[in-house]
């Protein structure tokens, strides 16, 4: 089988020499330029014009209406967390199968992670499990949602949506207005994706990031957007230290961060901006290539993109339909042994020693995805040539 994936792969992508990384930047528009301008008007750090344009215009990318540019995806979930009420010592609801920067976000806003389990066709969190898992586990106190093993406040929820594709959020969201949860979208995978027609961050409050290996890129780089004004201005204030508006005078008025998006980040993120439907529309079409090139390779198949969404295939994913223990690490290494650096998942996040005693519900199918997931070559320069 594994000739079978590595001639499948290189139908789509060619035979290239050189090794073909997962996910690699690709700038071929203003980036330079918009650099370039930083750097000869010394604007080059947490102020400067590329700032306000970058979150006035990926706000109405993401149909939110605010953006506040930082530094991560990571300092904003935490600080998102912090702001939105999660208390240290609550417990917040995130999935296992997703990157550790959802869990760490949650530890550094004092709060415990609490997993729960996925659903195989989008691989966010599966409401009807977390419905039945929550009558299982929680009560009500004082108006809030507690765990009856804990005693501790559940008091939010993360739903990610996993390699570009979207999750239940309506469903979810359902779920959080019942148990009185906050609701915080990680988005950070999904610039572009859409559900109903309506771009992902357009829902309520979500995080997004711009790493290097992302759709778009800042060099480093995460937002958060939102609709409502007062959140907007709050977390502006205290991503940026807290500083009173003054001439000259350092005036703060509260511990805050210092998690500002420096001006040379954010002509980057407005050249790569510019550029997002052509981005999306090439990693769309190679999504399709390799569903081709997979389609005669049985017991195969690429994760397609959930019914009533649209997802930007930041990542396309191959799925074994059986778990065997031995196959996903011996296609790895045979892929990478030509010059194909595929990746699995994440570990599931239950098993790392720092999150292994943390509560949890039945994470058989996380555990099991795990075993039957590799993530293809997904540059946005491989699709190019098919749009």
């Amino acid at each position: 089988m594994n000739n079978q994936i590595i001639s499948a792969i290189k139908k789509v992508i060619g035979d290239e020499s050189r090794p073909v990384a997962l996910h690699e930047p690709l700038f071929c528009g203003n980036e330079e330029k918009y650099v370039a301008s930083c750097i000869s008007s010394g604007w080059v750090s947490s102020v400067g014009e590329f700032v306000d344009r970058f979150e006035r215009e990926l706000a109405g990318v993401c149909g939110a209406k605010y953006a506040v540019a930082v530094v991560n995806g990571t300092c904003a979930l935490h600080v998102v967390l912090a702001v939105s009420g999660v208390q240290p010592n609550d417990e917040v609801l995130v999935p296992s199968l997703t990157f550790v920067a959802t869990a760490n976000s949650v530890s550094h806003a004092s709060a415990i992670p609490h997993f729960v389990e996925v659903e195989e066709n989008s691989l966010g969190i599966c409401p009807i499990k977390l419905e039945q898992y929550l009558q299982k586990i929680a009560t009500t106190k004082n108006g809030f949602t507690v765990n009856k093993n804990t005693g501790r406040v559940i008091r939010a929820i993360v739903p990610v949506h996993v390699f570009g594709h979207p999750c239940q959020l309506e469903n979810l969201q359902k779920i959080a207005d019942k148990y009185n949860l906050i609701l915080i979208e990680d988005a950070t995978e999904a610039l572009g994706s859409k559900i109903g027609g309506k771009p992902v961050g357009s829902h309520g409050v979500a995080v997004l990031s711009f790493n290097g290996n992302k759709i778009i890129t800042t060099g480093g780089g995460g937002a958060i957007l939102m609709q409502d004004e007062a959140l907007y201005k709050k977390l502006k204030h205290l991503t940026t230290t807290a500083k009173k508006p003054h001439q000259f005078a350092f005036e703060h008025d509260a511990v805050a961060w210092n998690y500002r998006l420096p001006n040379l980040n954010a002509a980057l993120g407005s050249a790569q901006l510019e550029q997002l439907p052509r981005y999306i529309a090439a990693k769309c079409a190679l999504a399709q290539r390799y569903i081709e090139a997979f389609k005669n390779i049985s017991g195969l198949n690429i994760l397609q993109e959930p019914e009533n969404t649209k997802s930007n295939y930041w990542l396309v994913t191959l799925v074994n339909d059986k778990v065997d223990k031995n196959w996903r690490d011996d296609t790895l290494s045979a892929l990478h042994e030509a010059k194909i650096l595929c990746r699995p998942t994440w570990t599931p996040l239950h098993l790392l020693p720092m999150y292994k005693d943390n509560p949890r519900a039945d994470l058989q199918l996380t555990e099991n995805l795990h075993k039957r997931i590799i993530s293809l070559p997904s540059s946005v320069k491989l699709g190019l040539e098919y749009v």
